[in-house]
């Protein structure tokens, strides 16, 4: 083997090596994304059952029903769409009704959203960004700003309202 034969097969190889790394990175990613969703989206798209999700919005106010045990029931809403959600664990310490949440899960087969992870906001200024976007372009939230505030938000405490 020649020296312009052993440089080619080196190069070769490890191209090979580099596809084959890009290639199970790509896997993998695939496996483990999970779309972002406000109810409205999910009234407009067909989410198969057992589909990963990111579930995000408000908490609907009056919604929260504990059941047995940890399994705890409650409504996301984005001021358009309700999606029913039922969690079984702990839920954070700052989860209340009509504060902003992400929830992650999947649907059932009987179309029931089962999350797996809760989150929600960790101060009086933070939403999720894209749930606060989404709410913010939708005309339901806001933060509090002085800019184009809602009717019932309350300047005291600087909050952002849902608009009624």
């Amino acid at each position: 083997m020649t020296r312009k034969q052993k440089r080619l097969t080196v190069i070769l190889g490890g191209m090979s090596f580099i596809m084959v790394a890009v290639l199970l990175v790509m896997f993998a990613f695939s496996q483990s994304v999970a779309y972002f969703f406000m109810p409205a989206d999910l009234a407009k798209t067909d989410v198969q059952p057992g589909t990963r999700i990111r579930l995000g919005g408000l908490v609907a106010e009056g919604s929260v029903k504990r059941g047995q045990g940890s399994t705890v029931s409650f409504t996301v809403t984005d001021g358009t769409g309700n999606v029913p959600v039922t969690y079984t664990g702990i839920l954070p310490d700052l989860f209340r009704e009509g504060q902003g949440v992400v929830t992650e899960g999947a649907f059932d087969v009987s179309h029931k959203f089962v999350a797996d992870s809760v989150l929600a906001k960790h101060d009086e200024k933070y939403m999720p960004k894209e749930v606060a976007d989404r709410l913010k372009k939708d005309g339901v939230w806001e933060d509090g700003s002085g800019k184009g505030m809602a009717q019932g938000t309350n300047k005291a405490d600087g909050q952002g309202v849902i608009k009624q």
